[in-house]
């Protein structure tokens, strides 16, 4: 009969994995954070539409693009909050931005999910002893009234006793600008016995990123250039009129105009006109 201090010290190794091993930076632009167990996955193909087909966001667009490249090229440079309307191209934006600035500047871009931002010190010890420069980019960033995520966060913002490594930003997308309800907000304010304080943690957060870029609901010409722009990008003839009767009522029928409503349109339209878009 073996000894039973090696056999516990056997079962301490197996629910103590070894080391996560950083994977070949070289194979891919992009990754993935996956845990359980922790692992970058590597992505070949980036989802991703071209900068110049970004109509409408010229101003958030220059900013990010500046401070990506400032980061890129070893700079000092901030992390980055898109918050505003759905659809406007506030992840389009980022990878666009990725692209752009990868084709000149050795430059990686790991996506991270917000339920596994509590695995987040791990990830960034991974990366701190590498020599390339990453983007961790989260989308769709928000929390709910009982969510403890928003504290993990903290360690990429802030970066804790040992800060957050020079090779990496934060940038993240969100419909809200303090990244939570704002009936959460207030009902944090009233029933806090010092209310200042309850509601300071949270909303801080959102004080924690450089720079706020704000995206708002497009006008009618702005749709409509979007929508011009995929025809001209890909090649799809269409009458002025008729595209823009199409488009018009194509918006009315979601309830509303965005980025992603233009883009929705221009997928049928190809689809109609046997162009792929691929």
């Amino acid at each position: 009969m073996s000894d039973p201090l090696d056999r516990i010290a056997a079962a301490l190794e197996r629910m103590s994995p070894p080391p996560l091993r950083a994977p070949d930076f070289n194979s891919a632009d992009a990754f993935v954070w996956q845990v359980a167990p922790d692992r970058l996955v590597p992505v070949a193909r980036v989802n991703r539409v071209d900068l110049s087909l970004l109509v409408g966001v010229n101003r958030s667009r220059d900013t990010l693009l500046e401070n990506t490249v400032q980061f890129a090229r070893g700079l000092p440079a901030n992390n980055a909050l898109l918050w505003g309307a759905r659809g406007m191209g506030k992840s389009s934006l980022v990878k666009a931005i990725h692209a752009k600035v990868a084709a000149q500047h050795p430059l990686k871009i790991v996506e991270v999910q917000r339920e596994d931002l509590p695995s987040i010190s791990r990830l960034l010890n991974l990366l701190r002893d590498t020599d390339h420069r990453f983007i961790l980019f989260c989308d769709d960033l928000s929390f709910s009234h009982d969510d403890q995520h928003y504290k993990s966060l903290k360690a990429v913002l802030d970066g804790g006793i040992e800060g957050r490594p020079d090779n990496v930003v934060f940038y993240a997308t969100s419909n809200r600008r303090h990244l939570m309800p704002r009936d959460m907000i207030e009902n944090e304010r009233s029933s806090a016995i010092s209310p200042s304080e309850a509601v300071e943690e949270k909303v801080s957060l959102s004080d924690r990123f450089g720079l706020w870029l704000g995206f708002h609901p497009c006008t009618q010409d702005e749709y409509l250039a979007m929508i011009q722009g995929y025809c001209n990008a890909h090649d799809v003839e269409i009458a002025p009129e008729t595209l823009r009767a199409e488009a018009i009522e194509w918006q009315a029928t979601r309830g509303g105009r965005s980025g992603r409503v233009a883009w929705q349109y221009f997928t049928d339209l190809a689809g109609r006109k046997g162009v792929s878009i691929s």
